[in-house]
């Protein structure tokens, strides 16, 4: 018998999963403000629109997805991200019909493989959104507020917004030669993968994580300075933008993204106090992504957050609440024939919309006392052999310890009285 999950796996067991729930809770809440719709796409896609979407070049589909073939011999991937997948569902069932611009997000898990690390996993989930249909940089101001306020709203206030804009394929060929040029004579010195970039995506070279990479690409030429017009007044747009609404920011030349879809705007959000895992949250935009799937030219943008790397972050921050939602009532049945009884009750208290339980066990009433207690139940509602003989029970007070017969068909009523006060 296997006894372990897969190596950068978790489970998420009851004793957090609550705390989960509160995070999710804030995602939904957050969109809903700005006006963002749920998609939820399958978690396995036909893997050609990963290596269409994502690019063959990138890390992510080079080493990092889960491939395999299916029964009927088609090329299966879980899916790395969750972009892509929007798109193809965006395309497939034509929401461009529907209005001009779809506003989207998602919450799932995704699947890399990587070397697992704090905050980081095989299996891990993502809040994403995604809003498709304008080229408006009013619509990457409201992408990168929606996710600061986000992250804002769960606690986490020490936050940079790194910004860059990466260019379009109109102007990034004119970078990447310059790029190519300073590059060239220091391609020996360069990690094993950032040689293999050095031709097929130079501009990885400058996320690259490697200290001697960093230490020879120092001095490179910046994005900023090869902008076409197009580029350069979106940029300018956005970043007067996010100072309208005193979004601060720091302008990063070494931003560039991982992912081949981007196109002019790419940020990232850090969490300072989680150190070397500092970025919570991606992003930027994909205008060309839409296309590469096969659909007409759409602009589109949006971003990741982990929520791994999110709930560690609040984990080390001590901003979890507790979200283990306590009992109204739990009801303690003495004995087998007292059984039948108890259940009636609890039936009609759920019924009636409270959150209830009862022992199972057949324990003692001081063992099922001291459980009511554990579970922060506001009463007790004991039944033992008089109480069925009456048709009553008796309403314990958890908090004042006050105790009161009455009948077991007043039980919901008395019940509501009592919660109200």
């Amino acid at each position: 018998m296997l006894t372990t999950g897969p190596r950068g796996t978790q489970d998420i067991l009851p004793s957090v999963s609550g705390q989960w729930q509160y995070v999710e809770k804030t995602i939904r809440n957050v969109c809903d403000l700005f006006g963002y719709k749920e998609i939820r796409t399958p978690i396995f896609e036909h893997t050609e629109l990963f290596l269409r979407g994502i690019g063959e070049t990138t890390d992510v589909v080079s080493k990092e997805m889960y491939t395999f073939k299916d029964r009927g011999e088609r090329s299966i991937t879980l899916r790395p991200e969750n972009t892509a997948a929007t798109v193809r569902a965006y395309l497939e069932h034509k929401l461009y019909a529907d209005t001009t611009l779809n506003k989207l997000f998602y919450i799932g898990p995704m699947f890399r493989y990587d070397r697992p690390q704090a905050g980081r996993y095989r299996q891990f989930h993502q809040f994403g959104v995604e809003a498709i249909g304008t080229a408006n940089p009013a619509i990457d101001a409201e992408i990168i507020i929606l996710a600061t306020q986000f992250l804002k709203s769960l606690g986490l206030n020490e936050l940079k917004l790194q910004l860059n804009s990466v260019g379009c394929p109109k102007c990034r060929p004119v970078y990447r030669e310059k790029l190519q040029d300073f590059l060239r004579d220091k391609v020996k010195d360069l990690c094993p993968d950032c040689q293999s970039r050095f031709e097929r995506n130079p501009m990885r070279i400058l996320d690259c994580k490697n200290e001697k990479c960093t230490t020879l690409s120092q001095g490179a030429p910046e994005m900023a300075d090869c902008l076409c017009e197009d580029c350069h007044d979106h940029f300018d747009q956005l970043k007067e933008l996010l100072r309208a609404v005193d979004i601060e920011f720091i302008l990063n030349p070494r931003l560039v993204r991982g992912l081949d879809y981007y196109t002019k705007t790419a940020f990232e959000i850090q969490y300072s106090p989680l150190g070397a895992q500092s970025a919570v949250c991606g992003g930027g935009r994909y205008d060309g992504l839409i296309e590469e799937c096969g659909g007409s030219s759409t602009p589109g943008i949006g971003f990741a957050i982990g929520i791994e790397r999110v709930m560690l972050a609040l984990e080390k921050q001590g901003l979890i609440p507790n979200e283990n939602a306590s009992l109204a009532a739990l009801v303690v049945p003495l004995g087998l024939k007292a059984q039948a009884a108890a259940f009636k009750v609890l039936y009609n208290l759920r019924l009636a919309g409270y959150r209830a339980d009862m022992d199972f066990a057949g324990r003692s009433l001081k063992a099922q006392m001291k459980q009511a207690n554990k579970l922060g139940a506001k009463y007790a509602i004991i039944i033992g052999e008089d109480e069925v003989r009456e048709k009553s029970v008796m309403l314990k007070n958890m908090f004042t310890s006050e105790q009161t017969k009455i009948q077991a068909a007043e039980v919901v009523k008395n019940l509501n009285f009592e919660v109200k006060d």
